[in-house]
């Protein structure tokens, strides 16, 4: 199932509830921009063969029936890369994220979709991942807080042996602010250079078994939160929110297969995730 087509009525009071309201002042061109979006978790199950062979959803009651029915078209028709272990294909169980997107389409419809999809590791075992030992949020920076700008840094962190970060950079910032394209810029740049600054001193325990464990560096994605109601303020489960998306950066350091589905912001605040390591999904997120 690609897309949902719903009544302009209907969902301009998802926006409003979203917070889109703060957006409607904003530029014009920017505020065709702003798009509304669910996280959606849960576990998934697959063969031998790369098919889904079982699946659940978190908290499914607090899900609207809708974005439900959605997923559940869409999800029994993905297909992965089948996961090698020692040079045999496995059955995996592990969990997964979904980032469904609504966008304005014209004046009474908006379209929902699946856009993207995350997956935990392959093995789930913590050993093979990375681990935060010491990550504290950035300060607010005071402008940034003064003029009422919110919205999530998905860093790169690029960690060595020691566990210290060597480099990180901004991979993508989404912004709950709109404002002409400069100053978007400048809030992007804002978040992104302080929690990269942050980042610098951080420190995380490098996996110790599997393919990944003698590895002379390690890459994780780390989402950081610039919210007025603190660092750790998380959206409800099962609500819309609102956002301007950023321009998504390249990685820098290697060349991950992370497959067609995978975007940043399908990782849910408060972790750090070793890049490259789960699950590979090969066909359309939203099921076609």
């Amino acid at each position: 199932m690609k897309i949902r087509i719903v009544t302009g009525a209907a969902f301009a009071a998802v926006l409003l509830l979203a917070g889109a309201a703060s957006f409607a002042a904003g530029p014009g061109a920017v505020r065709k921009q702003v798009e509304a979006s669910m996280l959606v978790t849960g576990r998934i199950q697959v063969d031998t063969n790369g098919k889904v062979s079982g699946y659940s959803l978190d908290h499914k009651d607090k899900l609207p029936p809708a974005v439900v029915g959605m997923v559940d078209k869409a999800v029994p028709n993905w297909e992965f890369k089948p996961v090698l272990i020692d040079g045999k294909a496995r059955n995996v169980s592990t969990d997964m994220s979904i980032r469904l997107v609504a966008k304005k389409v014209d004046a009474d419809n908006y379209s929902v979709a699946i856009r993207s999809a995350g997956f935990g590791d392959r093995s789930g075992k913590p050993e093979e991942n990375i681990r935060s030992v010491s990550m504290a949020p950035p300060d607010y920076p005071e402008s940034a807080g003064v003029a009422g700008v919110t919205g999530t840094v998905y860093l790169l962190v690029r960690a060595g042996r020691d566990g210290k970060v060597i480099d990180a950079i901004a991979e993508q910032v989404n912004l709950k602010v709109v404002a002409d394209e400069r100053s978007m810029a400048k809030w992007r740049r804002l978040l992104g250079d302080t929690s990269i600054r942050q980042a610098r001193r951080w420190t995380f325990a490098p996996p110790t078994e599997g393919e990944n464990a003698k590895a002379d560096f390690w890459v994780a994605r780390v989402p950081v939160v610039f919210s007025l109601d603190g660092p750790r303020s998380k959206t409800a489960y099962g609500s819309w929110e609102a956002y301007i998306p950023g321009p998504r950066q390249a990685n820098p350091w290697e060349k991950h297969e992370e497959g067609t589905a995978f975007s940043p912001d399908t990782l849910a605040p408060g972790g750090a995730y070793l890049a490259g390591s789960g699950l590979k999904l090969l066909t359309d997120p939203s099921g076609s």
